[in-house]
């Protein structure tokens, strides 16, 4: 573990070596600045990015943009969208803060961006929608 967030502390505690790898401390403080974001938002805008998830495993999408989504979204039952299980909403926070560290962090290439292109660019456009700013993705 590299880093962790204590949302009720408003805290972010990060692991010591990581100033001495600047792509890989942004993107993974901006994954736990994201924790932040994601408690703030509306019930509609966090079902909105659960939808796009739940589409994407209906169309056999495989992989994810960080190992912390990635084991959750590996562990899940099928029934777990339309139950909104636990283990449903804790992948979908997981994967909103790993997609926004892929498109906010400037790190553009790593080994645990193993989610598809065409999907990727779904996720940009609903942040793009979201902050009514244009992303690459």
């Amino acid at each position: 573990m590299h880093a962790g967030s204590h949302l009720r502390r408003r805290l972010i505690v990060l692991d010591a070596g990581l100033p001495g790898q600047p792509e890989e401390f942004a993107r993974i403080l901006t994954h736990e600045v994201f924790h932040f974001v994601w408690l703030r938002l509306s019930n509609h805008t966090r079902r909105s990015f659960e939808a796009i998830l739940a589409a994407e495993l209906l169309r056999g999408a495989r992989g994810e943009l960080g190992w912390s989504a990635e084991l959750r979204k590996r562990a899940l039952r099928p029934h777990a969208p339309l139950e909104r299980t636990r283990e449903w909403r804790e992948y979908v926070c997981e994967s909103f803060c790993d997609t926004a560290a892929f498109l906010f962090s400037g790190c553009r290439r790593h080994p645990e961006y193993t989610l598809a292109a065409r999907w990727r660019k779904a996720r940009g456009r609903w942040f793009e929608e979201l902050a009514d700013v244009p992303l690459k993705a």
